[in-house]
C-alpha cells in the first residue's frame, strides 16, 4: 500500500505509516462524517463497537493516547489507577492537533509527528474486523485487534470501570 494522492494530506500520513507498518488494509474516503462512532458506524455498515475511537487525554505533562471501543466511554479514574496515574485528563482540541498532527474527530491511532504512549480497550478483541480514522473526519481505514496493538505498541487494558 501507498500514500494516495486523491486522499487528504493528513491521511496521506495515515496511508504512510500504515504502509511503513506492512498494514494492507487502505485508507478510504467516506463520502459522510465518520466524526463520531455512530456516523462511522452508519457510514461503513457496522456496529458502532467495531470503531476504533482514537481519544486523546493528558496525564504526567504528556500526550496519552486511547484508542476504545465505539460502544464505550473512557473512565479516566479507573484508568489512572490501572496505569498508576494520579490522573487523566481529556486533551484540548491545542493539545490534540499538536500531538497528533490532526484535529479530533478525524484522529487515527498512528501517522503523528512522535509515537504516542498508547493504550487500547480490551473489548476491541471480541471483533474480527475494526474501523479507525484515518486522519479526518472523513477517511477511515480496517485493521483488527492484533494489527492495531501491533503499529500502535499500545498496552491492553480494560477503559470503563
Amino acid at each position: 500500500m501507498t500514500s494516495t494522492p486523491s486522499l487528504p494530506a493528513r491521511s496521506q500520513a495515515v496511508a504512510q505509516a500504515l504502509a511503513d507498518a506492512g498494514v494492507e488494509g487502505s485508507v478510504v474516503e467516506l463520502p459522510d462524517s465518520a466524526r463520531t462512532a455512530v456516523e462511522a458506524a452508519a457510514a461503513l455498515g457496522c456496529q458502532v463497537g467495531q470503531i476504533a475511537n482514537s481519544l486523546v487525554f493528558w496525564s504526567d505533562g504528556r500526550p496519552l493516547l486511547v484508542l476504545t471501543s465505539g460502544r464505550h466511554r473512557v473512565d479516566t479514574g479507573a484508568l489512572a489507577r490501572r496505569l498508576g496515574r494520579p490522573s487523566i485528563e481529556r486533551a484540548t482540541p491545542e493539545q490534540v492537533r499538536s500531538a497528533t498532527g490532526q484535529a479530533i474527530g478525524g484522529v487515527a491511532p498512528l501517522g503523528h509527528p512522535a509515537p504516542l504512549e498508547t493504550v487500547v480497550d480490551e473489548s476491541l478483541a471480541q471483533y474480527e474486523r475494526l474501523w479507525a480514522a484515518g486522519g479526518t473526519p472523513h477517511t477511515v481505514f480496517p485493521t483488527t485487534f492484533e494489527e492495531l496493538v501491533r503499529v500502535t505498541g499500545g498496552a491492553v487494558h480494560p477503559v470503563t470501570s
